[in-house]
């Protein structure tokens, strides 16, 4: 079946142009997660509030704090089983036949984070570039209140591409140098350094990993990044809980990168184990 989507990002225009297309379900993946104040304070929160009031006409808000996250895992925003994956997303219309646009509010990492989740189970998807701010910007109509949600979709059959995911034992093995790969830590650079208060237990980054932040790096000097990392495979993407490291993967994607997986526990469950090493300074 030819795809809708013409790539994993796709801009104002193109979105306009589709937006009425069937085929097509458009979700805000907006969260809140506040900087945290002291070291252990995780606060989080559904964007859903926001998308009431201002939205891209017919989307639907996806929720990554709730029904978008496994509630059994001991850490925050941890991806859901594929089926169970599936069935929230049929909640959202999203089912056979159906391809995804992803926005946000939050600069792009939530949206990212999405379409990483859809693209790990097969689900076609894209990012809206610049998110709705950027639809607003180009002055395309909003919509407010709830709306009308509209009737569930037939789940999808997950075709799930583990690769896309690592676990904290593959994380180890590389950074003990036992495996091959290359780590990646997504957060800011003060967080990377532990220079920062963190929202979990303890500061730092994992051993051998190297610094590229999930946003605000621009397009040059994330290419140069990029190439800093030379031919080590794959490339292991981590942050704090799983949303700045997706940024990156888009990013990583966008510059033909095809070997990036992303540790969904990153440092929230690393650093819970205290034999888990952390390295400070950057």
């Amino acid at each position: 079946m030819t795809t809708l989507l013409p790539g994993p990002l796709v801009d104002d225009t193109w979105l306009a142009t589709h937006l009425d297309d069937p085929r097509l379900v458009v979700l805000d993946a907006t969260a809140l997660l506040p900087s945290p104040r002291h070291d252990g304070d995780h606060r989080s929160a559904s964007g859903r509030a926001g998308w009431a009031e201002r939205h891209v006409p017919g989307s639907r808000h996806a929720d990554l704090t709730g029904d978008l996250s496994d509630p059994g895992a001991p850490y925050h925003f941890a991806v859901p089983a594929p089926d169970a994956l599936a069935a929230a997303l049929a909640r959202l219309g999203v089912g056979e036949g159906t391809e995804v646009v992803a926005y946000d509010t939050g600069g792009g990492i939530w949206a990212a984070r999405l379409w990483w989740m859809l693209r790990a189970i097969s689900v076609p998807a894209a990012v809206l570039d610049g998110g709705l701010a950027a639809w607003e910007a180009a002055g395309r109509p909003v919509a407010t209140g709830d709306g009308d949600p509209g009737p569930a979709a037939v789940p999808v059959t997950p075709v799930p591409r583990a690769e896309l995911w690592s676990d904290i034992e593959e994380v180890a093995a590389i950074s003990r140098g036992e495996r091959p790969g290359v780590l990646v830590c997504a957060l800011p650079s003060g967080g990377y350094a532990g220079s920062v208060p963190t929202r979990y237990s303890r500061r730092g980054h994992i051993p051998g990993s190297v610094s590229l932040p999930g946003r605000g790096l621009p397009p040059a000097e994330l290419d140069a990044r990029v190439r800093e990392l030379g031919d080590a495979s794959p490339v292991v993407l981590y942050c704090g809980g799983g949303i700045s490291a997706a940024g990156a993967a888009l990013a990583l994607t966008l510059l033909g990168r095809a070997d990036v997986s992303v540790y969904d526990g990153s440092l929230e469950e690393w650093s819970k184990d205290p034999r888990r090493p952390l390295e400070l300074g950057g």
